[in-house]
């Protein structure tokens, strides 16, 4: 296998990686299996341990987003941090719970999760349902912006990979 085709399974496995996060699957790190693979397959050469560290952290920073904005948007329409908490469980919960109907399950679960999590959480706070609707619904607005960062968290890891090799490819011809 060459350069040029080990770089186009980078970009298939950094799409698939970015199509997975939607779904609650850990698509940054399919992503950075890639970076790591196609690392592997050109000896490091375009990529050093700093970038891998930085990709690595990108990663981590991707998934800190998701937990922190999910607990932020529950607290933000109103809940308390119970309601955070619940959101977060919640959404991990539903996102597992999901994973049985293919490919839109643990979405559905997931947004579902965090809604009830947040609520019911709320609503053992405060036992009054308006505010904990309320902040149930900011978890599920939380979990869909959450998911859109981390998508863009994704999409500078594959970018930054791709041109990396690009230009490592280019400076040595």
């Amino acid at each position: 296998m060459n350069e040029s085709l080990a770089l186009l399974l980078l970009v298939i496995v950094g799409l698939g990686g970015l199509v997975l996060i939607p779904l609650g699957l850990p698509g940054l790190w399919v992503i950075l299996l890639g970076i790591i693979g196609y690392g592997w397959y050109t000896d490091f050469n375009p990529y050093g341990l700093w970038f891998l560290l930085a990709e690595i952290g990108l990663a981590f920073l991707g998934e800190v987003l998701e937990s922190w904005i999910g607990f932020r948007f529950a607290r933000r329409y109103g809940g308390s941090r119970r309601a955070g908490w619940g959101a977060l469980i919640g959404g991990i919960i539903g996102a597992i719970v999901g994973v049985p109907v293919l490919l839109i399950g643990s979405v559905i679960g997931g947004f579902l999760g965090a809604f009830l999590g947040a609520t019911l959480f709320e609503y053992t706070n405060q036992w009054r349902a308006g505010g904990s609707v309320r902040a149930g619904w900011g978890a599920v607005l939380g979990r869909a912006v959450a998911a859109a960062l981390k998508i863009a968290v994704g999409v500078v890891m594959l970018v930054l990979a791709i041109v990396v090799a690009l230009f490592s490819g280019w400076q040595s011809t």
